[in-house]
C-alpha cells in the first residue's frame, strides 16, 4: 500500500505535467489589433514541484509544501535560436521576488521553468528585492537585463518599514544562465523604476528610457517616460534626463507612466509599448498603451494613439494587485509576428499575438487623445459620419 507521501507526489506530479502540457488557443474574434489566448502561460502552479516540496519522505512524510510560490508575473522576453524564453518575476510566499527562466518552442504554451532560478550577483549594497527585468539584445553583442532593485530607505523614520528606494540594476549575459552584475544606473532622480535600454547606440552612447520619480510610489513632480544617454554601460551615468512622453490630467496616464519592453524597430519608426496608471475609487488602474518614435531620433514621438491598447479583462482583473496589466516583455520575430507578454494583477502571465503591420496600422491610424470630452465627441462623430457615407 502506497504512503501518503507517494500518493500526493504522484497526483501532484500528474497535475503539474497536465498543466504544462495543456494546449492554448486564440480567443475568437479579437479586436483586429491583437489576439488574446484562453489560458495564462505561467502561474504559481507552473513553478516546479522541486522548488516547493521536499522530495525526501523521511523529512517530509506528508509531501507538504515547504517553500511556497505566490505569483509569477512581469516577464522579460527574448527569442534565441527559434525558442521563446521568459525571464519571469517569481514571488515567493515570503514576498521576495527572484528571476527564473521558462522556455517554450511555440511561444503560446508549453512554457517550462529551468530547474534552477537565476543566480543574480549582488552589489556591495545588497538588494532587498529585485523584479521586472527588461531584456534587450544590444548591438554591442550582449543580452542586457535591466530590473528594479529595491532597498529600504536609509532616511526612513524609526518604525517606518515601508519606505523604499528603487533604482535600476543592470546585468548582462550571453546565454541566460550565467549573469554578470554591473553597477546600478546613476541618475539625478531620487527614484528610478521601469528603466529600459535602447537596443542600439545613439551618437555612440548607450541610450536609456527612464522613469524619474520623487517617491517610491508617487511620481510627485516627476513621472513620464524619460530619455538619457550614458558614455559606458559598466558604470552607467546619466547626467541629463528629458521627458519624451509626459503625463496628462484625466487620461490613462495621469498618475504615472513608464516604458514597457525595449521598442521594436520598424520601417516607420520605433514602436513602443508602455503602461499608464490612473486613480480610481478602487485604487490604481494599470493599462498598456502604444506610441511610435522617429527612427533617427528615438526620443521624438511621432504618433500617439489615444486611450489604452490593452486593459484588464475577465480574470485578468483579479489578483494580488487587482485591475492591473503590465508588460515588460515582447518578442518581434523576423517574419513580422509579435508576441506581447503581459501580466495581470501581479499574479499570472498572458500572451497576445499580432504582427508589426497590425501594430503600425493601429498606431498610425488611431487618433490621439484630444484631452476634452467635447473634442472626443467631435472625433467620434467624424468617424460615424464617414461610416454612414460608406453604408
Amino acid at each position: 500500500m502506497s504512503t501518503i507521501f507517494e500518493q500526493r507526489k504522484q497526483v501532484l506530479t500528474e497535475r503539474y505535467e497536465a498543466l504544462i502540457g495543456r494546449p492554448n488557443a486564440k480567443q475568437p474574434y479579437g479586436n483586429g489589433i491583437y489576439d488574446r489566448y484562453k489560458y495564462p502561460l505561467l502561474t504559481a502552479g507552473h513553478a516546479p514541484l522541486i522548488w516547493r516540496y521536499d522530495f525526501n519522505e523521511e523529512s517530509n512524510p506528508y509531501f507538504a509544501e515547504r517553500i511556497g510560490v505566490n505569483g509569477v508575473f512581469n516577464p522579460g522576453a527574448i527569442e534565441l535560436n527559434g525558442n521563446f524564453y521568459l525571464v519571469a518575476r517569481v514571488e515567493g510566499n515570503d514576498r521576495k521576488s527572484f528571476f527564473a527562466v521558462a522556455e517554450s518552442s511555440s511561444g503560446v504554451d508549453g512554457f517550462r521553468f529551468w530547474d534552477h532560478p537565476v543566480v543574480l550577483p549582488e552589489t556591495a549594497d545588497p538588494d532587498i528585492n529585485v523584479y521586472d527585468m527588461r531584456l534587450v539584445k544590444h548591438e554591442d553583442g550582449w543580452i542586457y537585463g535591466l530590473f528594479c532593485t529595491e532597498r529600504k530607505d536609509p532616511d526612513a523614520l524609526p518604525g517606518d518599514l515601508s519606505s523604499a528606494v528603487a533604482q535600476c540594476g543592470i546585468a548582462r549575459t550571453k546565454n541566460l544562465k550565467s549573469w554578470e552584475r554591473l553597477a546600478d544606473l546613476k541618475t539625478g532622480s531620487a527614484q528610478q523604476r521601469n528603466v529600459v535600454l535602447h537596443p542600439e547606440f545613439v551618437d555612440g552612447k548607450y541610450a536609456f528610457y527612464t522613469r524619474p520619480q520623487d517617491g517610491f510610489i508617487d511620481a510627485g513632480s516627476g513621472g513620464g517616460i524619460g530619455w538619457g544617454l550614458a558614455e559606458q554601460i559598466e558604470h552607467a551615468v546619466i547626467t541629463s534626463e528629458t521627458i519624451i512622453d509626459q503625463r496628462y490630467y484625466h487620461t490613462i496616464k495621469e498618475v504615472k507612466n513608464g516604458q514597457g519592453p525595449a521598442p521594436i524597430k520598424t520601417p516607420l519608426g520605433w514602436l513602443h509599448i508602455a503602461h499608464g496608471v490612473r486613480g480610481t475609487a478602487a485604487g490604481l488602474r494599470y493599462v498598456l498603451y502604444a506610441f511610435l518614435s522617429d527612427l533617427a531620433e528615438p526620443n521624438r514621438v511621432t504618433h500617439a494613439p489615444g486611450g489604452h491598447f490593452i486593459a484588464p479583462d475577465g480574470e485578468e482583473r483579479f489578483g494580488d494587485v487587482s485591475n492591473v496589466v503590465f508588460c515588460n516583455g515582447v518578442i518581434a520575430r523576423d517574419n513580422g509576428e509579435v508576441y506581447i507578454y503581459y501580466a495581470s494583477s501581479d499574479t499570472r502571465i498572458h500572451v497576445a499575438t499580432t504582427t508589426v503591420n497590425q501594430l503600425l496600422d493601429y498606431v498610425v491610424n488611431t487618433p490621439k487623445d484630444p484631452l476634452r470630452s467635447y473634442a472626443c465627441v467631435q472625433q467620434r462623430i467624424a468617424l460615424i459620419d464617414r461610416n454612414l457615407q460608406l453604408k
